[in-house]
């Protein structure tokens, strides 16, 4: 048995999560903030038969396409001057995903 943790983009969320489940996927969401944008993206949580696994990254590259975005940006120029208009071009969307073995899963 595996556990995928798949962090998504706010944007890719709802097409992600309804083909997992027309798939037979069952999922948890949790809202989670990303370090480097500070923006909002949903953490799924997925458990899955070992042989499947590759069909749940199928799904999430399928729905997870990466972009590139423009954002504003507040930050110090290095001498306690800040800009509040600095804008950079960043990729979002996609998906990071970790697979991790699961010794036990009960249903309680």
């Amino acid at each position: 048995m595996k556990m995928i943790i798949a962090v998504i983009n706010n944007d890719d969320v709802a097409a992600a999560s309804a083909a997992l489940s027309r798939e037979g996927f069952w999922l948890t969401k949790l809202s989670t903030t990303g370090g480097f944008l500070m923006a909002g993206n949903t953490t799924f949580m997925i458990g899955t038969e070992d042989d499947k696994v590759d069909i749940v990254i199928e799904i999430l590259s399928r729905h997870c396409s990466s972009r590139k975005e423009k954002v504003t940006s507040k930050h110090s120029l290095g001498r306690g001057l800040v800009s509040d208009s600095v804008i950079k071009e960043v990729t979002v969307g996609g998906a990071t995903v970790f697979v991790l073995s699961v010794d036990r899963a009960l249903h309680l």
